[in-house]
């Protein structure tokens, strides 16, 4: 068998190869964690599969990582699009509906399992892609509802492309404790977080929270039942916005199928 040959012989099975690789590395990262795992260890753990081989396949540890995400989050991305077509809905509902389909989804518990640093010069790629993923799902997902809302009298954003930003910019990113640590010494900081969080999108026009997603169970350790009992002040203040002028002077900026919106760390609201 000649180069050519065992190459050939080699790729038979591509996607049988890919999935193994990320099978391995999906369980690495799970359980060593993002930073303590190497490409040798996955290479180890492939059992006979060779370092050229995996390469040939991923550049880099972090073209693993990212395509570990979007394997894991492709029946969030298919709920979300079912959520997006559904005329049932009006843009709030959607927009409630999608918050809680990417919550429920596994990104989440992933992110905290494998823990990469927050440090954006030792993951700059990371961070990096999580920051332009925030933005296609703006633009994509949540920017074309907020439009519906403000069209149904749902929403009151005056200007929907922008809120769609700064709503999951917040949500993704500043709101996430793995990008944006709470300092151990002040527990109250991701009650003052929340807080502001609420009243910016309360704003914006947006009342994303129906107040039974933001339980104290889905918020996790970092929330405590005295946050939460604090938290119910805005609730008197939420409640439909009130219809107001579309702003069309941003076109929708559309998706194509060879590039999707991958799921980080935070709720993709």
């Amino acid at each position: 068998m000649d180069v050519l040959e065992a190459a050939m012989a080699r790729n038979k099975y591509p996607e049988e190869t890919v999935r193994r690789i990320l099978d391995v590395a999906e369980e690495l990262f799970m359980t060593k964690g993002y930073d303590h795992t190497t490409m040798s260890d996955i290479v180890e753990g492939l059992g006979g599969l060779t370092k050229g081989a995996v390469y040939h396949h991923f550049k880099s540890k972090e073209d693993i990582f990212e395509a570990v995400f979007e394997r894991a989050n492709k029946p969030v991305l298919e709920r979300s699009d079912a959520i997006l077509a559904d005329c049932s809905l009006s843009g709030l509902e959607k927009l409630r509906a999608l918050d809680r389909a990417s919550s429920e989804g596994p990104a989440a518990d992933m992110w905290h399992a494998m823990q990469p640093s927050s440090d954006p010069i030792q993951n700059a790629r990371i961070l990096a892609r999580e920051y332009a993923d925030v933005l296609e799902t703006a633009h994509c997902y949540v920017e074309p509802i907020i439009r519906e809302g403000v069209e149904d009298g749902t929403i009151s954003a005056k200007h929907p492309r922008e809120a769609a930003e700064a709503l999951l910019l917040l949500a993704n990113l500043w709101m996430v404790p793995l990008f944006n640590p709470i300092p151990a010494d002040d527990p109250a900081a991701y009650q003052r977080r929340a807080e502001t969080f609420l009243t910016i999108t309360h704003a914006l026009g947006i009342d994303l929270v129906d107040w039974e997603s933001l339980d104290p169970a889905r918020m996790g350790h970092v929330a405590s039942e005295q946050a939460w009992t604090d938290w119910q002040w805005l609730a008197k203040e939420s409640g439909a916005g009130a219809r107001a002028t579309q702003d069309e002077s941003v076109p929708i900026a559309g998706c194509t199928e060879e590039k999707q919106p991958q799921d980080g760390g935070g709720n993709r609201a």
